[in-house]
C-alpha cells in the first residue's frame, strides 16, 4: 500500500486539523501556511494524500485563505450544499475521505472560469515541484 493511500485516523490528526477537517472548522484568515505560498507543486489532502489542487491554479484573493480557481481533477473533490450559519454556501470536501476543505464561491477571476476555492491550508499539504 502507498503511503498516500493511507487515510490517517482521527486520533493521528492535530487537534487543529481534527477541528477544520472533521467538525467543519475554519482557521483564521492570513494565518495558515499556505496563504500567500508561491511554491510550486500539488496541494495534496492533509488527511489521505489525494490530489487536490495544483499551485498552477493558486492565486492571491485578498482573502487570507489559499484560492484556486479549480482543482487539479474534479473527480478528488465533492460538493455539498451548506445552509449553516443562516448562509447558502457550497461546501468543498475531499472525496476520498470526506474531510470538509473549505468552500467555493463565485468570485474567483473571470477569464479563469470565475470560481475561487476558499481552502483551509491546515487541510492541505504542499507536494513540492522544483
Amino acid at each position: 500500500m502507498d503511503i498516500n493511500d493511507k487515510i490517517k485516523k482521527d486520533e493521528e490528526l492535530t487537534p487543529e486539523l481534527f477541528k477544520i477537517a472533521r467538525q467543519k472548522g475554519t482557521e483564521a484568515p492570513f494565518s495558515g501556511k499556505y496563504w500567500d505560498a508561491h511554491d510550486r507543486g500539488m496541494y495534496k489532502c492533509a488527511v489521505c494524500g489525494t490530489n487536490l489542487f495544483s499551485s498552477d491554479t493558486k492565486f492571491d484573493s485578498g482573502t487570507g485563505w489559499p484560492s484556486f480557481t479549480e482543482p487539479a481533477n474534479l473527480a478528488n473533490v465533492e460538493l455539498k450544499d451548506d445552509l449553516s450559519f443562516d448562509m447558502k454556501r457550497t461546501e468543498v470536501v475531499c472525496k476520498k475521505c470526506g474531510v470538509h476543505l473549505g468552500h467555493v464561491f463565485d468570485d474567483g477571476p473571470k477569464d479563469k472560469g470565475g470560481k475561487r476555492y476558499c481552502i483551509n491550508s491546515v487541510c492541505l499539504q504542499l507536494e513540492k515541484k522544483d
